[in-house]
């Protein structure tokens, strides 16, 4: 029953992102939008930057996630197993932490050099 109920909040909570994700990209680009007789040319390439921003810091954010849950987890059962050694194992834990989060911080460089530096913006002002 809790499953049944978890699988619908996640399929809703899923299906809202994804549908905020992709028109947010277009409400934010009619600040973009060519004047009469122009071509849609910067428009696409904004949206497509936008697009890409939002993947790039999700795919970050959940490998990120996914290997500091990994860390912890094996840290703790490496404390189960062995509780003598709990400093050590911890010190090397929380390195490996810090190491998996500079992932989701270079995706957010990424998505923020998309979204405010765009090297190729230039080729689509006109």
């Amino acid at each position: 029953m809790m499953s049944t109920i978890f699988g619908k909040a996640a399929s809703i909570v899923t299906t809202s992102l994804a549908l905020l994700a992709v028109t947010a990209s277009w409400a934010f680009a009619a600040d973009a939008l060519p004047a009469a007789g122009e071509s849609y040319a910067k428009v696409l390439f904004a949206i497509g930057a936008m697009m890409a921003a939002a993947f790039s810091i999700g795919v970050g954010a959940v490998g990120a996630a996914l290997a500091i849950g990994s860390a912890a987890k094996s840290a703790c059962e490496a404390v189960g197993r062995n509780p003598a050694v709990q400093g050590k194992i911890m010190m090397t834990m929380l390195i490996g932490m810090a190491m998996a989060e500079s992932i989701a911080i270079y995706a957010l460089v990424i998505s923020l050099v998309l979204l405010f530096a765009n090297p190729y913006m230039k080729y689509f002002l006109f």
